[in-house]
């Protein structure tokens, strides 16, 4: 018997966004002890929200819903850069790293922005269908 894939697990932002957080665990696993609760647990929860935000969203029934997890996404997208960049600046990761986990984090921003547009514009279009009844 197979199991259902749900519309979310299908979109090309939620793999990339799981891709996305095994590499930053693997990565925690370098970071010094005295940083577990700290950084570690800021890193990990914040990459963490990314996919977990697209799924939630995915299960609301207004796109204006939808909209704001995207949003949350984006958000928690934007606090791993920040927590990144202490990385850099601790020396816990090197600038290659840094660079390579940046432009993964940038094509997911990119795809969470554009999903964010596509799901206002779903909102508009059915505001104007409504309208036209």
């Amino acid at each position: 018997m197979a199991y259902h894939i749900y519309s979310f697990e299908k979109l090309e932002v939620y793999k990339s966004s799981r891709i996305f957080r095994v590499n930053i665990r693997k990565l925690l696993k370098t970071f010094p002890l005295e940083e577990k609760y700290d950084l570690v647990s800021q890193l990990k929860r914040a990459a963490d929200s990314i996919g977990t935000n697209i799924a939630v969203g995915s299960g609301r029934s207004s796109n204006f819903d939808q909209a704001h997890f995207t949003n949350v996404a984006f958000s928690s997208a934007m606090e791993v850069i920040d927590h990144l960049n202490t990385s850099l600046d601790m020396n816990y990761i090197s600038q290659e790293k840094y660079e390579e986990l940046r432009f993964e984090l940038d094509r997911i921003a990119y795809m969470l922005n554009s999903l964010y547009k596509f799901q206002l514009g779903n909102k508009e279009n059915t505001l104007k269908r409504n309208q036209n009844k």
